[in-house]
């Protein structure tokens, strides 16, 4: 709902959401950013995919198994994680379910899946 200023208020509820993500698309709510708010059971996560700008995550639980370009990052609560701009990229919740957030710094996400 609109604030005295002329913001927005959204509830998170009332975002698109997936099994383990709800969405915030930046263009549809005149922002110039976007995100994911994701809580993932163990063993499951995105296939690898990657996009043209970096993406940035914050772990706020759990811990979680990232993969980058050829490498592997393992991250925990209180942990930032920043993709560059094109590195395949791909993560999976070990352990207990961990929530995090993922930002992408563009109004519109571009998404490439390689797998």
């Amino acid at each position: 709902m609109p604030s005295d200023r002329g913001g927005e208020v959204i509830k998170i509820e009332e975002l698109p959401s997936g099994e383990n993500a709800s969405l915030f698309d930046g263009h549809a709510h005149g922002a110039q950013v976007s995100f994911f708010l994701s809580s993932n059971a163990p063993g499951t996560g995105p296939k690898l995919h990657r996009h043209p700008y970096e993406e940035t995550f914050i772990v706020e639980e759990g811990d979680v198994l990232f993969t980058i370009d050829e490498d592997t990052v393992q991250a925990g609560a209180g942990d930032v994680v920043v993709v560059p701009a094109g590195a395949p990229h791909k993560f999976v919740s070990r352990g207990s379910t961990h929530r995090q957030v993922s930002i992408h710094p563009v109004a519109r996400m571009e998404t490439e899946w390689l797998e």
